[in-house]
């Protein structure tokens, strides 16, 4: 691809930075278009600023050198353009797609009113900046406060909250706390540090619906009966791939963009990264895999054409085979996690054995730490750990590689007790 080639790219998250980014490094000018109008951020941190540890400022992504502020509302395969809601009209040679995704706003009686599409005075979505920025300026010490939804976002949302002073109830569907990153002791250990901080825990407890007065939040209510008073209410019921755009145009998609290896989508002038593509079945909502993304991808668009193929890897550069992704959460600084302060949680892998699996696991009480890993064939495949850990640089780079561990074990007990350094 010649560095006079048009790469439009969608979408102004991390994906869309660092791709954008990357090309230009590479001698590939790149057009970026953001929707929001805050300068390009981190969306991992917006719980730090919500907290009221980072000014919006600090999770700011280096700026790009093209960047168009606006909504694209169409694609036009046909012309190779995009269309934005003010009209504008931006062609290209090369499209590509890093729309992310969208909070998932459950069907909550009460949440929408007929004719009006917007949430009620006090309901947040916490997904981007002008969400963290609402509900920022809402909460007061003392703020009644319902999070809904027990995932990782509602935890970072719960605990952030409570370090404001409001007062915190988590309603969680599940029967325990992250369900899908954690096991059942990992848990455990994460609803004991957020009942340190005073935040009340609801498990296995469905929300039914919230009651408004004139277009304000005034409570929640539960499915068997019971009423939670609410100043402010947080949806935090996962997300979605934001493929809308891509629907509209006769892409292939399915849970979000369908791409191949070389991250095409079933045009072969449109690629799809970040949290919007689905690759090999499997779509992430995760930074680390949409970084990588947006490395392979433009280490692609920069290479010479595939000689003799229009399918292969451009100039040789290596296709995307996947991510071996590890989901990382820090919750606040100083104290002991026990007593509400630090809580550093990880999981990577599978964390749940198989039969004829080898389960090393530590528990330490007054510390509140907590470390499993799992071995498979003499190979680590998975773990979770919990707690003030230094352990979890050193252990991810020993899955990522994949590499035999020694018989002996002792390099895998050294990394599990071993505290210095990530």
């Amino acid at each position: 691809m010649t560095s006079n080639t048009r790469v439009v790219v969608i979408g102004a998250g991390l994906a869309g930075v660092r791709l954008a980014r990357r090309l230009s490094e590479l001698g590939v000018s790149a057009v970026l278009v953001g929707e929001e109008e805050h300068t390009p951020y981190n969306r991992v941190l917006l719980a730090e600023v919500l907290a009221g540890r980072y000014a919006p400022e600090v999770i700011a992504l280096p700026a790009p050198e093209r960047l168009t502020r606006g909504r694209v509302v169409r694609i036009d395969r046909a012309r190779r353009q995009v269309r934005l809601a003010d009209d504008t009209v931006i062609a290209y040679d090369t499209l590509v797609l890093a729309t992310g995704s969208n909070p998932v706003l459950p069907p909550l009686r009460g949440l929408f009113s007929p004719g009006r599409h917007e949430l009620p005075d006090g309901v947040h979505a916490f997904r981007t900046m002008d969400d963290c920025l609402g509900l920022s300026g809402a909460v007061r010490r003392d703020t009644r406060a319902v999070v809904i939804g027990g995932g990782l976002l509602g935890v970072s949302a719960a605990r952030a909250l409570a370090e404001r002073g409001a007062q915190v109830v988590l309603a969680q569907q599940g029967e325990r706390l992250m369900e899908r990153q954690l096991d059942p002791l990992a848990s455990k250990l994460v609803l004991r540090h957020l009942k340190n901080l005073g935040v009340e825990v609801h498990t296995e407890s469905r929300v039914r619906g919230v009651r408004c007065v004139e277009g304000a939040v005034r409570s929640v209510e539960m499915a068997d009966g019971y009423t939670l008073g609410a100043d402010l209410v947080v949806l935090a019921c996962g997300v979605r791939p934001r493929a809308g755009l891509a629907q509209d145009a006769g892409l292939a998609v399915h849970k979000g963009v369908i791409v191949d290896d070389e991250l095409r989508t079933s045009d072969p002038h449109i690629r799809a990264i970040g949290d919007c593509a689905q690759h090999d079945g499997q779509v992430y909502g995760l930074a680390a895999p949409a970084l990588e993304q947006a490395d392979v991808l433009a280490e692609l668009l920069a290479g010479p054409p595939s000689a003799g193929s229009s399918t292969g890897p451009a100039g040789g550069a290596a296709g995307y085979g996947g991510t071996r992704a590890l989901t990382r959460l820090t919750l606040a600084t100083g104290g002991s996690a026990a007593s509400g302060g630090p809580l550093d949680l990880a999981a990577f892998g599978e964390h749940t054995p198989l039969p004829g699996d080898d389960v090393v696991q530590l528990t330490d009480a007054t510390r509140g730490t907590y470390r499993k890993v799992v071995v498979r064939d003499d190979r680590l495949v998975g773990g979770v750990l919990v707690g003030e850990l230094g352990t979890v640089g050193a252990l991810a780079r020993a899955w990522e590689g994949a590499e035999p561990l020694p018989a002996d074990g002792a390099p895998l007990l050294h990394l599990l007790t071993n505290d210095g350094g990530s």
